[in-house]
């Protein structure tokens, strides 16, 4: 890994950090490149569940593209693959959570928006920015599936944030936590999906998306294939049979 991107795995989380916070944690091309091989070593590593996406620092989870790097490599329109956009340009079949510890501006928003879940610190500020920069934001398109069209509109027109307690009103964060509680309640929400039944978290991924991508009646025969394996497999007959003994399960993902 680049030492502007590190990962970790944390018991069956895997921690994958952008650690440029003397530049607000800004994607040029190293990071870029680092959060890339991270997610795939996350797709790759078996005993890896979750996957939680964070700035280092506290001022930053990150403010964006590398506005001096584009300025220096005069960037007009950037290629589909310039940001890894997570099951865009890049699948990611497994959960992932953005734990987001300070502002989370235009790139770094995109990061956010891609992500399942999200955790923010109470410190933490959201923002479409590309409008006060002169820049896109074509990636925003899937923006008005999580937060009112009138509210997706204004961000995108007036290039201004919104703080955590905006955003978790309006159901872009799952949770807002004090700044020093960031980690480990994020870690705790990971552990919790970790420890539930592997094809049935799969799944349950899947399902939320269907919506977004088909009519109402053709996002329930989708979900009935997407099901049909989980409940043929080990797992459905070892909850129960679990529950019934009074144990924890043991899955097998399979």
């Amino acid at each position: 890994m680049s030492e502007k991107v590190t990962y970790e795995l944390r018991d069956a989380v895997a921690w994958l950090t952008i650690n440029r916070p003397e530049a607000r944690n800004a994607l040029d091309h190293e990071v870029r490149e680092g959060i890339t091989e991270g997610v795939r070593r996350f797709n790759a590593e078996e005993g890896a569940k979750v996957l939680v996406l964070t700035g280092a620092g506290d001022k930053a989870f990150c403010a964006g593209g590398d506005l001096k790097e584009m300025a220096d490599t005069s960037l007009k329109v950037p290629p589909l693959d310039f940001l890894p956009q997570f099951n865009r340009t890049i699948e990611v079949e497994k959960p992932t959570i953005a734990a987001v510890n300070g502002v989370a501006y235009a790139g770094g928003f995109l990061l956010v928006q891609n992500c399942d879940l999200c955790v923010a610190a109470d410190t933490a500020r959201f923002g479409i920015t590309e409008a006060k920069v002169g820049r896109g934001a074509p990636w925003a398109a899937p923006l008005p599936w999580l937060v009112p069209p009138r509210i997706a509109m204004e961000m995108l027109l007036t290039g201004d944030s919104i703080d955590a307690a905006r955003a978790y009103e309006l159901g872009l964060v799952n949770k807002v936590v004090p700044a020093s509680e960031l980690v480990e309640t994020t870690q705790q929400l990971a552990e919790s999906i970790a420890a539930n039944a592997p094809l049935s978290v799969l799944a349950a991924k899947k399902t939320v998306r269907l919506i977004a991508e088909y009519p109402l009646n053709q996002a329930y025969a989708e979900a009935e294939k997407i099901w049909e394996p989980v409940y043929l497999s080990q797992d459905a007959q070892e909850g129960p049979a679990a529950f019934r003994d009074k144990r924890t399960p043991r899955w097998s993902g399979r």
